[in-house]
């Protein structure tokens, strides 16, 4: 060994400094993001830090409409009786998030906290909402952006579970225009986004039961044939479920 390689070897590998420098950048960006919602909430009552947020959902910087939605979510975790007694203006703001022009941020968490928010009310006197919240989840199931994706799957299930009599017709056609996508997402190339899609799968397959109005027709005939051929031949344990359910 000469006396170059021991100089190199008896000293401290070099630290690189551009990498860590930008994830300590976001990492403290995060935790500042955090400790504002935190810091807010300790400094004002709940009513206040409402009108707050509701103010800066509404900001034209994206950044602020982001965590505007990001605290919006975290009061419908830690206070949601005050969420439910505003329950129509925070609706009203994540639905307006959840078609922002600009900021695909504002979208993913303004449909995070709308899964939050329709968990606590259990999707109760969602009114005009609902058909506004399951036009855009559909339509972001598709979308090119993973975490939209996730995010609009897990939505877009909740949904299937809280239309009720009075959306299952609307819903239902909404799950017969989706089912090409439900299909597709089987096979996502993000596994989580596959996981997702399996469960929506199973709670809209309720919605994709063809009515029988025609008694003279054979079983067979009133199966849909496209979704048994890919299903029998993907996942086969979705087709066994549906026919256990005698949804096909």
């Amino acid at each position: 060994m000469d006396q170059t390689q021991r100089r190199i070897l008896g000293q401290p590998l070099p630290i690189p400094t551009t990498q860590p420098k930008k994830k300590r950048a976001s990492m403290v960006s995060f935790f500042s993001k955090i400790s504002w919602t935190v810091s807010l909430q300790k400094q004002e009552p709940p009513k206040n830090v409402f009108f707050i947020l509701a103010e800066r959902a509404q900001d034209p910087n994206a950044k602020k409409r982001h965590m505007a939605m990001r605290g919006l979510g975290a009061m419908a975790s830690e206070t949601p009786d005050k969420v439910k007694k505003y329950k129509k203006i925070v609706l009203d703001l994540l639905v307006h998030g959840l078609y922002d022009p600009v900021s695909a941020d504002v979208i993913h968490e303004s449909m995070k906290t709308l899964t939050i928010i329709l968990g606590k009310i259990q999707g109760k006197s969602l009114g005009s909402f609902f058909i506004d919240i399951t036009l855009q989840a559909r339509t972001l199931l598709d979308d090119e952006n993973d975490n939209l994706r996730y995010s609009a799957f897990v939505l877009f299930g909740q949904l299937a579970d809280f239309a009720g009599r009075k959306w299952k017709t609307f819903f239902t056609s909404q799950v017969k225009q989706t089912q090409d996508s439900l299909l597709t997402h089987l096979q996502d190339r993000n596994p989580q986004v596959a996981k997702a899609c399996k469960t929506t799968f199973r709670a809209c397959s309720p919605y994709l039961k063809e009515r029988k109005e025609n008694s003279f027709q054979s079983e067979a005939d009133q199966r849909n044939p496209k979704l048994c051929r890919q299903l029998s031949h993907y996942h086969p344990e979705l087709l066994q479920f549906l026919y256990a359910n005698r949804i096909l």
